[in-house]
């Protein structure tokens, strides 16, 4: 921490141990970097043994890139092989022994690319998605706003988007999102409703059971499509 609160460059946002070495562990900061530790090296982990990071695009870059490039949450996959992170744009998967760039970027919110202005305006551009292994580690999750949470084939072959609610409405299994192209938004893209939100998502370790939670309510999905719901 600097003297001076001015010359702060980056905090740290999210941290996780490793599921079965309890010397590692990883921390990701608001600069958009997943660092991993070894206490065996020393306790105070000032510096880092492995840093995961993607150098940005030149051409896409913004006012808003820092912003939308911090880390909102990080995982280690159950085997601690994989390293899932999420940013407000992109869901990332890492391989532990690949530091140079990830195994799969997801374009979670491509289409918002074009609004970025406007969700700084009203603060939605601030919102903390969370991510999830399922417990065989082919599968990963996340949220998005119109209460609807995303199931990605680890693979990339497959986007399964499920509503929230307790008769969810999930869609056609469909291909993997990409980078948007030019041209007009898609109905869907221009009704999203951005008070409706699947912030906190976890997977169950060992059943077919997923958690979200939508403002004061928990929602619990199994894999037959049947939904549960609590305060």
């Amino acid at each position: 921490k600097p003297d001076n609160m001015e010359e702060l460059t980056e905090v740290i946002t999210a941290a996780c141990c490793h599921p079965t070495q309890c010397n590692t562990f990883l921390w990701s900061n608001s600069r958009g970097s997943v660092k991993l530790a070894d206490m065996r090296c020393k306790a105070l982990c000032d510096d880092h043994a492995k840093v995961f990071e993607e150098e940005d695009d030149p051409s896409r870059r913004s006012f808003f890139s820092e912003i939308i490039s911090s880390i909102a949450d990080i995982k280690f996959s159950s085997d601690g092989r994989y390293i899932l992170s999420r940013d407000y744009m992109c869901l990332k998967l890492w391989d532990v022994n690949m530091e140079s760039r990830p195994l799969r970027t997801i374009y979670v919110h491509e289409q918002l690319r074009g609004k970025l202005c406007d969700l700084y305006e009203n603060d939605s551009i601030f919102d903390k998605f969370q991510c999830a292994f399922s417990g065989d580690n082919n599968r990963i999750m996340t949220g998005s706003y119109n209460n609807f949470f995303h199931v990605y084939d680890r693979n990339g072959r497959q986007d399964k988007c499920i509503e929230a609610t307790k008769k969810p409405n999930k869609k056609p299994t469909r291909p993997m999102p990409k980078l948007r192209g030019k041209g007009s938004p898609t109905k869907e893209e221009s009704d999203m409703d951005l008070d409706k939100k699947v912030l906190h998502c976890s997977w169950h370790p060992s059943m077919p059971l997923v958690a979200v939670g939508v403002l004061n309510t928990v929602y619990v999905f199994s894999d037959d499509g049947q939904a549960g719901a609590g305060p």
